[in-house]
């Protein structure tokens, strides 16, 4: 066994020898210095940016998947005269309409301008801030932005159907003694263009949609051959593609055995048409092709919503998971979500990445990834739901006031 009778002098003798083995070791150069600490600097910046993104994306997450528990009316004014109006959305305003006229009014309740008319029946269709106003079996359609009345538009023959693009130019499907029309007007009334139709050659035209810059048409056509019923839809380019074709005919599709009440341009390149049994996309500003196909399997198709991003189709359900269910279609044909739901709607609102779906008493506020994010009532009979640029904020029109609502 070691024995060390000395143990203060042996620590000295070690103390020594480790300070003298220390001294002999190189310093680091000052560039190594420099590099050494840029290196810290980098990884404790890379470290705080890293956490700095953890928090927002933490942050966002919550938001997103913010539910909602209580509706806080913010602001109420009062308003008279929307017991017999229907009323629709304008842009970030609001449109009224009745047999006798129709006004529009800020979403604060501020009118800003009217228009009167005379209608048995009047169908108002609208695209961004432009709105058309027309009677079934009339001759009259006004047209207007939320600025004002544009002008008024004289067909000459009964209107069967109309649509309007955003800087209001107006398609109209007119009835004459033995062939339809389908006629292009400016906001003046003067005629932009006309496209003669016959049962026989071309089919009936029930349904037409421009698009929101006007220079494309879509029409679905009813036509018989061979003792079955068919349908096509077609494309009209009136701009430069279009001028050196016959009637401007840029596209066409057609379906066997099936009726296509609904054509719909979601933006300047994409529509949409609904039938009986599919929903059929198309793509292209200048000649639309066809790109997606979706069969509904027998399903009962009761009504049909969208804006710009999304197509929704709700169908009858009637089991265990919901008396409705609602598909959503994106752009590109693609179906992002089903929900099941059991309120009796009178209208779908997409607004963003949620939609609401609501009647006159109860509304539902959904995500796009189905969850629901608030249910509520109305305390007075709801006519229409407003979005606004918060996703939390709504301006509801009842039949006695306008309120801004915020969910909490």
């Amino acid at each position: 066994m070691a024995e060390v009778r000395d143990f203060s002098s042996y620590a000295k003798n070690k103390f020594h020898n480790k300070k003298g083995s220390e001294t002999q070791k190189e310093e680091p150069s000052y560039k190594e210095k420099i590099r050494s600490h840029r290196l810290i600097v980098f990884y404790r910046a890379l470290l705080s940016a890293a956490l700095v993104c953890a928090v927002l994306v933490v942050i966002y997450i919550q938001w997103r998947d913010k539910t909602y528990s209580e509706a806080k009316v913010l602001k109420t004014v009062k308003e008279t005269g929307l017991e017999n109006a229907s009323v629709v959305p304008l842009g970030n305003n609001i449109l009224q309409y009745s047999k006798d006229g129709m006004s529009c009014m800020s979403s604060g309740g501020a009118v800003k301008w009217n228009q009167t008319f005379e209608m048995q029946s009047p169908m108002v269709h609208t695209c961004e801030d432009a709105v058309a106003v027309g009677d079934y079996n009339g001759h009259l359609i006004y047209v207007a932005d939320s600025q004002g009345p544009l002008g008024e538009i004289d067909t000459n023959l009964p209107i069967r159907n109309f649509c309007v693009a955003s800087q209001g130019v107006v398609a109209a499907v007119l009835d004459d003694t033995n062939v339809t029309w389908i006629n292009l007007y400016d906001t003046s009334g003067n005629t932009l263009a006309n496209i003669k139709t016959t049962m026989k050659d071309s089919g009936y035209p029930i349904k037409v949609s421009l698009s929101p810059n006007g220079q494309l048409l879509c029409v679905s056509f009813l036509y018989a051959k061979d003792g079955t019923m068919k349908d096509s839809i077609a494309f009209y380019n009136f701009g430069s593609v279009g001028q050196n074709e016959t009637d401007n005919y840029a596209s066409g599709y057609d379906y066997d055995g099936v009726v296509a009440p609904v054509v719909q341009f979601m933006d300047g390149r994409t529509s949409y048409a609904v039938s009986d049994d599919r929903i059929m996309f198309y793509s292209g500003d200048q000649v639309p092709e066809s790109q997606a196909e979706n069969l509904f399997q027998d399903a009962q198709v009761k009504s049909v919503f969208g804006n710009d991003k999304y197509v929704g189709i709700v169908f009858a359900n009637n089991t265990a998971d919901g008396t409705y269910r609602l598909q959503v279609y994106n752009t590109s044909g693609k179906l992002v979500l089903t929900k099941y739901f059991n309120l009796e709607y009178t209208d779908i609102l997409f607004s963003g990445n949620q939609f609401v779906i609501y009647n006159e008493s109860q509304w539902q506020l959904c995500a796009m990834d189905g969850t629901d994010k608030y249910q509520g009532n109305f305390g007075d009979s709801l006519k229409s739901i407003i979005p606004t640029s918060s996703r939390n904020r709504f301006t509801l029109v009842t039949q006695s006031a306008i309120e801004e609502v915020e969910l909490r």
